[in-house]
């Protein structure tokens, strides 16, 4: 580097052999500081937005000015929580016969279509089927003259049950109502599930490459776009709670949040997924607010199993009592291939659960003597210990037995010891009451929040030392 150049190092540098271009002094810096000239950080989304189909919430904007509404692109990374039904992703409405609208169908096919004068001027229907609740897809929808085109983690959709293109303008960009999960037209078509980092560029098709790219395990990741936006464009990441609509790109076209909360604001984004309550696995209907809550209000047990599984590691989570109970919820881990359809938590021989009515359980039966029961708006926290096969539970940040989960071996505490080798989920289990878990992403609000040693999930009480969040950042490291 020349000494003339004071040894500073601006933004851009590209050095040679004696001297560096890109260098400003330091007056140069100053006033570009005082002038707001610096070139401003681009950053993607941490956030997401959590959508729960029966509180009907939704985003909504009527567009002041008309935009390309032949040429445009939308990117979203979209994680589902709800199957059933019809969950729309974005729609733009005009009247009931002219307007644009991209959805899951009920079967789990992705249709992105637009309804001019009473007929589809285009309409991409795939045969793929997207039913994984446990993984964030980067879907990417663009639209030009003739040509409109799907693509899915980076890839290109060439296989559609209904593939008709079309040559006309669409809806989208017109200066009419366009709504973020919920379907325009009739309010209906309600998403359940976690979007983040929504871009709708207006007046250009782009690929996926603008919004992603594969890592050096070939993974889809996201990236930071740097392109512009035109004339309708807009970026939602979801970063402001108070405003959960807010456009961060220049335009500022920010969005009336409807039924959506601060507390719908998530942390679960792609870059760092957490585990939620897996619907498929057994088949249940009765998880809400992006899996993390659990509702029966039959007299029979209901399961639900977290969509991680793990078999090494330090764990931590939280179960939050949401109704008052006197017996009738518990919380623990299950070994995969122990069925609890009918049955409670612990019910059988490689599931173990603090009951909320004070005992503990594994192999259908209570482990010791009763302690603390536990009720309405009490939390329970669960600290797995995979590596010394045990297992701690406080109320309310009091561990029951004294347990002291950073006691290694020992097992100070811990009421059971787990059977070695296998993969165990998070579980929990109902009676007729409801709860909600915590797996580092809550759906009910936080009183004081406590983040793992890596800085990842928000928790009521301490995370104990040497244990983690269940996301997929943690598990690369840990798991």
């Amino acid at each position: 580097m020349a000494r003339d150049n004071g040894g500073i190092i601006g933004v851009t540098n590209n050095p040679t052999s004696s001297t560096a271009s890109g260098v400003w002094d330091i007056d140069s810096q100053y006033q570009a500081r005082v002038g707001d000239n610096w070139p401003a950080t681009l950053f993607f989304s941490k956030n997401s937005l959590r959508f729960n189909s029966a509180s009907t919430d939704y985003l909504s904007r009527t567009m002041a000015s008309v935009g390309n509404m032949q040429a445009w692109t939308v990117s979203v990374w979209v994680k589902r929580s709800e199957l059933s039904g019809q969950h729309m992703i974005f729609s733009a409405y005009n009247n009931s016969s002219n307007n644009t609208e991209c959805f899951f169908e009920g079967s789990g096919q992705l249709n992105f279509r637009d309804l001019e004068s009473g007929s589809f001027m285009f309409q991409k229907k795939t045969t793929q089927l997207f039913r994984d609740t446990s993984a964030w897809y980067h879907l990417v929808f663009s639209s030009a003259s003739g040509a409109q085109k799907i693509y899915v983690n980076g890839v290109e959709v060439t296989s559609f049950a209904t593939d008709t293109n079309g040559s006309g303008t669409s809806t989208w960009n017109n200066d009419k109502l366009h709504t973020i999960g919920v379907n325009s037209t009739t309010s209906s078509d309600k998403f359940g599930g976690y979007m983040s980092e929504l871009i709708s560029v207006d007046g250009q098709t782009l690929t996926p490459s603008s919004f992603g790219q594969l890592n050096s395990d070939g993974v889809w990741t996201p990236k930071t776009y740097a392109g512009t936006y035109g004339t309708n464009g807009f970026l939602l990441q979801f970063g402001n709670s108070a405003a959960l609509g807010t456009d961060s790109s220049s335009n500022g076209l920010n969005f009336a949040a409807t039924n959506l909360t601060s507390i719908d604001q998530s942390t679960d984004y792609p870059e760092v997924n957490f585990a939620t309550f897996n619907p498929l696995f057994p088949s249940v209907n009765f998880l809400s607010q992006g899996n993390l809550e659990l509702t029966n209000a039959a007299s029979s047990w209901k399961s639900a199993y977290s969509t991680i599984a793990v078999t090494k590691g330090k764990w931590y989570f939280e179960l939050k009592v949401l109704n008052s109970t006197s017996d009738n919820i518990s919380l623990g881990v299950c070994e995969v291939s122990q069925s609890l359809t009918a049955q409670y938590l612990g019910f059988t021989n490689r599931s173990y659960s603090y009951n909320s009515n004070g005992y503990v359980y594994t192999s259908n039966n209570s482990v010791g003597s009763q302690h603390a029961t536990y009720g309405q708006n009490d939390i329970i926290g669960c600290a797995v210990d995979f590596d010394n096969n045990k297992i701690y539970f406080h109320k309310n940040g009091t561990y029951i037995n004294s347990g002291d989960p950073t006691s290694g071996a020992t097992g100070t505490g811990s009421l059971f010891n787990m059977t070695d080798g296998y993969d165990y989920f998070l579980s929990g289990a109902s009676y007729n009451y409801n709860f909600a878990f915590n797996f580092g992403s809550p759906s009910y609000a936080i009183s004081s929040g406590n983040a793992d040693a890596n800085g990842y999930g928000n928790f009521e009480y301490a995370v104990p030392s040497g244990y983690y969040s269940l996301n997929t950042k943690n598990l690369g490291e840990f798991g």
